[in-house]
């Protein structure tokens, strides 16, 4: 039975729902931060919404505290799941390394060596930037293009590996990052903020103390949750002005680190406004794999004849094929060793036969 993209995937990633839904090697991680995102709410409406129901001049508006609250919540976790369960990038790996590249030397030896550049420049904007190659994936990376150790992939417009959403955070999935992130933070501000009121409202209440100390052994759940949302702010809320930061300059988080120290011209940047609109208002590119199609059979290769007098009218992508299996690039190069060195056999044999 034939198999599909997904079931032959030689990166780390989990599929489920039949390759409609990818995860990185980390999906775990998900669990932990759906918790800490869904079990304050759960707290916020029983301890804290429930008993602000009847605090407002309307009798029903105070409902809207927990709808609200439940409803915002629902939308952080679709962006969550948005963020983690799409391909953020990767970009399809070849069958064979780009045998175009390839230079040969013979240097006086009966076999030519094979040197391959590491890298070669491409044109960005009108200024030339190097580009590197993966040996791993047989492709010269995209600009901004970066190799995740953790899902072993090469990802377009790579920003980093994020374990809380257990996905790489990349060209594809950026937008939805941020404003889950951004919307964390205004939740948080949002249950610290009624929270605190409730506290207020304790304090006022004719029955209670009237001090702060009062209030707290009132309602112990308001001070616990107005501790969690505190330093979750410092994360999530200094996460989000880093990264508006990376928007408005057009960066990303591994270019930050990375080329910090180098002060070197970013050509991707286009100003402030066009960099916000390039991120939010820029069509998301359809995914570059088909990870339901099915798997093409390997072809056998034809022989060196046929492929010479083939090799004028193919180009460079028709050379390549999408296999099951990542053929291992010291016997691809060995291949074309031989052929090489069966070639020039040839036509030393026939310019022998012509002196004769």
């Amino acid at each position: 039975m034939a198999k599909r993209v997904y079931e032959v995937w030689k990166g780390r990633n989990k599929f489920f729902l039949g390759g409609r839904l990818i995860f990185g090697p980390d999906a775990k991680s998900l669990l932990a931060t759906f918790s800490l995102i869904v079990v304050p709410v759960i707290i916020f409406c029983i301890f804290v919404g429930r008993h602000l129901r009847h605090e407002f001049s309307s009798y029903n508006a105070g409902y809207a505290v927990i709808v609200a609250a439940i409803l915002y919540t629902i939308y952080v976790l679709v962006l969550l799941l948005l963020t983690s369960a799409r391909d953020p990038g990767i970009v399809p790996r070849n069958a064979h390394p780009p045998e175009e590249e390839l230079t040969y030397e013979t240097g006086g030896r009966q076999t030519p060596s094979l040197q391959f550049p590491r890298t070669k420049e491409v044109m960005v904007n009108g200024i030339s930037v190097r580009v590197k190659y993966c040996d791993t994936c047989m492709l010269y990376r995209p600009p901004r293009c970066s190799h995740c150790s953790v899902c072993n992939n090469c990802v377009e417009r790579f920003d980093h590996h994020c374990p809380w959403v257990g996905q790489c955070i990349g060209l594809r999935n950026y937008p939805f990052f941020f404003l889950f992130v951004s919307s964390s933070t205004l939740l948080c501000i949002y249950v610290f903020s009624m929270s605190a009121y409730y506290m207020k409202v304790l304090m006022n209440d004719s029955e209670g103390t009237g001090t702060v100390w009062g209030a707290m052994k009132e309602s112990p759940a308001s001070v616990v949750l107005m501790a969690y949302c505190f330093i979750s702010l410092w994360f999530v809320g200094g996460l989000t002005g880093f990264h508006l930061y990376l928007i408005s300059s057009n960066q990303t988080t591994y270019e930050n680190f990375r080329y910090r120290s180098d002060n070197r011209y970013n050509v991707y940047n286009r100003g402030c406004i066009n960099n916000f609109l390039e991120v939010f208002c820029t069509r998301i590119k359809p995914s570059r794999n088909k990870f339901r199609d099915v798997v093409q059979e390997v072809q056998q290769p034809p022989p060196a004849a046929a492929r010479e007098s083939a090799t004028n009218d193919a180009g460079p992508e028709d050379r390549r094929v999408k296999v099951e299996d990542d053929l291992d690039i010291g016997g691809d190069l060995l291949k074309i060793s031989q052929r090489h060195n069966f070639e020039g056999i040839e036509s030393d044999i026939r310019s022998r036969g012509n002196d004769q």
